[in-house]
This record gives C-alpha cells, structure tokens and sequence, in this order.
C-alpha cells in the first residue's frame, strides 16, 4: 500500500503529526494530488544533484497541470484556482533553488514513515502499555469534559432561572392587579396564591444562589485546567520544540495544545455572557442579600483577568526562525539571507482573526550591547494574524526577512566578550489585543529560541553547535548570555543529540557501538564511557581532538557532510561501520575469513573521508591488516564508493592486479552487499563493439583505484589455498555460495598492500 494512504488510516494524534509537516512552503495539497508520482521518485538522489533537481522540479510543475486540467474538466473552479496558486507560490519559491525542494520533500516522506513506524511499534506494544504522557493527556482531556459538561449544566440552569422568574414575576404582576379589581379574588383564594408565590420566590432565591456557585465552582475548575495549560503543557511543548529542532523527534500536539487553550477563552467567555445574563434578571427583580449582587463584580473581575492570562500567555512561535536554504539547521542565520519565521495564536476564536498585529524586533531586551554586534531587520517585519493562510490556524507567517549588521566606526571592537559564533540574540515578536465591546485590553509577547548571526557560511558548522550545546543544555529563551559560562554536558546528553543529527538527515542514526568510539574520543578510554562523564564546551567544539588541527564538532560535521553526499544509501542500509577505533576494528576482523574488510571514517579529515580495512594472513597464520587512503568527497565525486569497492586492486611490478576485498564484514558476499548500487550501465565493463568504436574514435576507459606495492613483499606473502582453507569458508558463508567464493579464491595471492613503514596508517 502507498505511503500516503497508510498514513491516512492513522489515529488523530499521527495525522497531527503528518500535519505538522507540511506548511506554505511546500502544501498538503500537492502530496495528496501526486502522492504516488512523489513516492515514485528517489528524493535522496534528487537532493544531491543540482540538475536532475531542475527536472524534477520542472517535471513536479507539470504534473500540477496535469491535475488542473482535472479540475477543469470537472468545473471545479475553486481547487483549479487553488492549484494556480500553488503552483506560482513553487516557482517563486524553487525556480532559482530547485534542489531545496527536493530536500523539503526527502525530509517529509523520512519524517512519514518515522511516524508510520511508530504507530506500529505502539499497535504492537498493545494497550497494556500506555505511556506517562499518554495518560497525562487523557487527564487534561477529562478535566476538559467536566468543565464542558459544567458549562452546559449552568447553561441550563441559568435558562431554568430565568423561565422561574418570569413566571414568577408574571404571578405576581397578576395577583397585584387583582387585589385591586372590584371582584377580585376571594381571601381564600388570594391567601392560596400569595402562599404559592412565596414558594416560587424562596425557589427563585434558591436557584439563584444555586446558579451563582456553579458560576464560581466552574470557574475554579478551569482556573485549575488553565493553571495546568500555561505552567505544564505549554513548557512541556516548547521544551519538546527544542528538541525537535536541533533533530530530535518531530514536536506535535500544537493542535491539540490550541484545542485547549481554545476551549478554555471559550468557556472563560461563556461565563461572563452567563454573568451579563444574571446582571439583566437582577435588574428586573432583586432582594436584600441577593447572590447576584454580592457576587457579581467579583466573578466578572475574575473571568476577565483569567481571560486576558490566557490570551497574554497563547502567542507562541510555531516554526523557529530557519533560512529556506538550510532546513535542517534553524536559528542559525546569515547576513542579507531571508529567513523565515510562523506564530500562532492558541486561542482560535473567529472574533480574533484579523484582530492581531504582530510586530517582529530584533534583540529588543539587550540592554548590554559592548561590543556585540547590532542588526536591523529588512523586509516585512509587520503581519496581520489571520486563519486563511493557515490550515484554519491563527497564524502569521513571516516569508522575507533578513538582518543587515550595522556599521560602526571601525567596525566590530575587540572589546565582545565572544567569538561570532557564540553570540546569541533574539527575535521577539509584539502585538495588542483589543476588543472594547468585550472589555480587552492585552499586550501580547512571543519570543522565538536565541539564534546565531553569521555573516560567511563557512561559519554555520560553528553556529550550528551552539545551537546544539543551548539547546540541549537550558530552557531559557532569555539566556543571552550563555556562553560566557557554558555548562558542561553529560555524555548521556551529547550521545542522544550525536545521534539526532544523523537521524535527521538519514534513516539510520548511531548505535551503541559507534557512540562508544565517540565516547573514547571524547572522554578517553578510561573514562570506560562514563554517561555521567561531562564533556566541556571547549572540548567540543573549539579545542583539537586527538591533537589533530581541528574539534571533534567540525570532524562530526565533515562526516555528516560526506554521509549526505555521497554515501547516504550505504549509510541508510548499514553497511557503513563508520565510527570503530583500530583496535576494536583488529579484534572484529582478526578472526575471519581473509579478505573481510570494513568500512569506517578516516579520524584525520576535517572534512570527511572513508577508507576501508580487510585482513590477510602472512605465511605463518598471522593476521595482518591493511586500511587503504581514505577516499574524500573529491574522488567520491568522481566514483562513487561501491564501484570503488567493485573495482579496488593491489598490484606489483610482474604480477596481475587483484582485488582483495571479498566479504563486507561479517560475512557478506561484497556483490550481494553492493551489487545494487554499481554503476548500472557501467560503459567500461561493457566491451565496445567496432562500430561503437569507429563512431567515437575513443575506447572506452573506467577509473579505479589502484593501491601498489613492492614485489618482494608480494612475493613473500603469496601462500596458495590449502584444504583447510576451503573449509573454513563453511563458517562465513552459506553452502550455496562456496562453489564460487572457492573459484573466486583458487588463484588469489594474499597481498601485504600495507605497512606502518611504508604507508602510515591513518587514525
């Protein structure tokens, strides 16, 4: 079944999540018109080739045609004027920049099947097994129902009161001018009535009281809902957008989030209509100790204070200021690059839209500027919140702004306490709500994450660690002044966050083994992977890791950076070991089959590389393992690594060139492991025919890597097959394949391709 329509069998609370995914950039609309033209694509290839991105974004644009041709033989008018809008919106958007759409739409169908996953981990763990926050949920949902069904029971009774005293009033009036009519009642019947009226006044009196506390009592129940709302669930979910946003799981539950702080103004609202329902029965009839009376200003004036707290606390920023260009780093930002930025208002009430002028400042509570950059805001920095452009949100989305530093004279001093990178500022956001028939008068405030300014992209590797380190380590929007002390981090923090920003960008993210290697790296063997080991910021990201010339950051972002590139299926699937240090890398080959290799990052690369490590034996049964130079982007631009793999040779003067690589480790045929990612229509490992040939004037070539080395040390280490060789091959792999790994053997020498004297081995 297509991804799509398996999401769309999902529970509410997935589909929020599916929701949440999709916004103007790139609208619902389109998955859902071309979902199987989009899950038919490679999106991760797409993502990574500037051309083959301009045809899918021209081929995407045509399929929108397509569909609109649809509507038009249908006369559906609004979704072909819809899918018009659509369609210029992407151009505006992705004309000059087709490759980012790409990766927009590679992250969503990632992000799809993550929840896909989950929902079916959590069908499987069965109902037994609820989580905390799934019942605190159901909490908040009942005490969400008790206060409706309160709001309905005072509806009802306030109906009740004022049917009673109409009657009332109707019995009384009419008594009054029969006991001044000449044939009036007799006094008999004129006691009977007065002693019926009394009733109906003491029930009056009675109701009332009755109305009054249930107006109190509900009242104290969504105070205590509300008080729940502002100091739990709304820091729970910023603190979960944190997570979410330097790679965590996808933040949900805003919708829900906005249901009840919706419900709540809505019921805050019904009740102070309910109180100018009394104030108008009090009016027509009253008494000494009226209830109505002696409590009226008092609930009136809590309705409307717990209101405009409700309202002062329900603007918030949906979607943290992000450059369209770099999706999956938010709150970093570049001089003159526009960025964007969304607010919603929680209180979705259809009295508010339109109502709310938003305005965005930048670093307007800094008071303490010496030498810190300053910034002006260009573009539109003014939008009107309104429920059309969102999904039926309250929202106001902020598409072109862009921050311009101010020159000073003599530009930025050496006085700033902090490198570039360091500085955190803050984009705050202000508007007012004012509704005089209702009584509101309230300033409301937002104020997005701290970001970081760069001004050259080479400094976003940088910038993005501070992001990781704030992020991962505080919870204080307002805490500018962080880095002039920052905290240390547990290595069970780091190691979480480490494998978020793999996960982030690929299907996979680190496991147990490869987090130990980094753990050594970081707090060294002896620390025997403490998770409680602290790791200083400097260590991090500033000081040389390994008394290499660059940080352990910038090593890990090399890494990602090639992943990305060049090895994202390889990755995806797990082929990669990728993080294992020499040692353990000797100990999990020493026991196999020669020629079993591993691929694993080079520690000597700022910027990324790969080689890969296999095992031979020498004359006298002992192992020896050989790493050959690591392969950087610049040759993996060239070929990619499987077809490296496919074709690697060892050679020396007067013998054949051999590729000693047979196994992935453990015991993976190397075909069976790469075979679907060769090169499918290699033109070099097709022979040319004459016609071909006479036609281009050119035979054909193929680029392969070729390591060399002296022919004594060949010589000495070539030691035939034995017998008990080709058994042992029963342990690696299946009887089906030994037939042709033992032809693939018989005339292979063992070559000792590479010695510490000669060819230094890389950490």
């Amino acid at each position: 079944m297509a991804q799509w329509c398996q999401l769309q069998m999902l529970d509410g609370k997935y589909l929020e999540q599916v929701d949440q995914l999709y916004d103007d950039s790139f609208p619902m609309d389109i998955r859902q018109y071309l979902s199987r033209w989009i899950e038919s694509i490679d999106w991760d290839t797409v993502a990574f080739q500037d051309s083959l991105a301009t045809v899918r974004f021209h081929d995407l644009l045509a399929q929108l045609d397509d569909q609109y041709s649809r509507f038009t033989l249908e006369n559906n008018f609004l979704l072909q004027h819809n899918i018009r809008k659509i369609k210029r919106n992407l151009q505006d958007r992705f004309q000059e920049d087709p490759v980012h759409m790409a990766m927009i739409i590679s992250r969503n169908l990632k992000e799809e099947q993550k929840i896909l996953c989950t929902a079916k981990s959590m069908e499987q763990e069965g109902e037994g097994t609820v989580s905390t926050m799934v019942v605190e949920k159901q909490k908040l949902d009942n005490k969400v129902k008790e206060m409706k069904d309160r709001v309905q029971v005072v509806d009802q009774n306030i109906k009740n009161l004022e049917d009673l005293q109409d009657e009332y009033n109707f019995k009384y009036n009419t008594l009054k001018n029969r006991e001044n009519e000449v044939n009036g009642m007799s006094q008999k019947e004129l006691e009977l009535e007065k002693m019926t009226i009394g009733r109906m006044c003491l029930d009056l009196k009675s109701k009332r009281q009755e109305v009054v506390v249930q107006l109190s009592d509900l009242l104290n129940a969504t105070n205590s809902l509300q008080s729940d709302l502002i100091s739990e669930e709304l820091p729970e979910w910023k603190q979960r957008q944190q997570t979410a946003c330097i790679g965590g799981p996808p933040n949900a539950c805003v919708d829900q989030l906005q249901n009840w702080f919706t419900t709540v103004a809505e019921t805050l609202q019904q009740v102070r209509q309910h109180l100018k329902k009394l104030l108008e029965l009090e009016q027509k009839f009253t008494y000494d100790c009226d209830p109505i009376t002696q409590k009226k200003a008092f609930l009136e004036t809590r309705a409307l204070e717990m209101l405009k707290n409700l309202l002062s606390n329900s603007l918030v920023v949906e979607r943290q200021p992000c450059m369209p260009t770099h999706p999956q780093r938010p709150m970093v930002l570049k001089t003159g690059v526009q960025f964007t930025v969304k607010l919603r208002f929680l209180v979705k009430l259809q009295e508010f839209n339109y109502q709310l002028k938003v305005k965005a400042l930048f670093d307007k509570d800094v008071t303490e500027k010496k030498g810190l950059r300053k910034f002006n805001i260009l573009g539109t920095n003014t939008k009107v919140m309104n429920m059309e452009e969102s999904n039926g949100s309250l929202a106001a989305e902020f598409r072109h702004l862009q921050l311009k530093e101010q020159k000073v004279a003599g530009n930025r001093t050496n006085e700033g306490p902090l490198i570039v990178t360091e500085e955190l500022h803050s984009l705050s956001f202000e508007s007012e709500l004012q509704l005089n028939q209702s009584g509101l008068d309230v300033k409301l405030e937002a104020m997005s994450l701290p970001v970081v300014v760069i001004s050259n992209v080479c400094q976003l590797p940088s910038g993005w660690a501070s992001i990781l380190w704030y992020n991962m380590l505080t919870t204080e929007p307002k805490n500018l002044k962080f880095f002039l002390s920052p905290p240390q981090a547990k290595w069970s923090q780091l190691s979480e966050v480490l494998s978020w920003q793999f996960s982030s960008v690929t299907k996979r993210g680190l496991n147990q083994e490869q987090l130990n290697m980094l753990a050594d790296k970081l707090l060294g063997a002896r620390a025997q992977r403490n998770p409680d080991g602290l790791i200083p910021w400097t260590k991090f990201c500033k000081q040389s890791a390994n008394e290499k010339a660059f940080p352990f950051w910038l090593w890990i972002e090399g890494i990602l950076d090639l992943i990305k590139r060049h090895l994202l299926f390889l990755w995806n699937d797990g082929s990669i070991m990728g993080f294992i240090s020499k040692e353990r890398e000797k100990h999990l080959l020493s026991d196999k089959c020669p020629g079993t290799f591993l691929l694993r990052f080079s520690e000597s690369s700022k910027d990324g590389a790969i080689t890969f490590t296999w095992i031979e034996h020498d004359m006298h049964g002992k192992p020896v393992f050989h790493s050959v130079e690591p392969y950087t982007k610049k040759e993996l631009t060239a070929v990619s690594l499987p077809d490296i793999i496919r074709t690697y040779k060892v050679m020396a003067a007067e013998n054949v060139p051999e590729n000693p690589l047979r196994f992935l480790y453990p015991n993976i045929l190397k075909d069976k492991a790469f075979g679907k990612y060769y090169a499918k229509s290699s033109e070099a490992s097709e022979p040319m025919d004459v016609e071909d040939k006479e036609r281009s004037g050119y035979m054909r070539t193929e680029l392969i890597s070729v390591s060399e080395v002296p022919s004594s040390r060949m010589q000495d280490n070539m030691m035939p097959m034995s017998p008990d060789d080709y058994r042992a091959l029963e342990r690696f792999v299946s009887p089906k394949d030994i037939d042709d790994v033992a032809n693939n053997l018989m005339d292979f020498p063992q070559f000792d391709v590479q010695m510490n004297s000669e060819f230094p081995d890389e950490n």
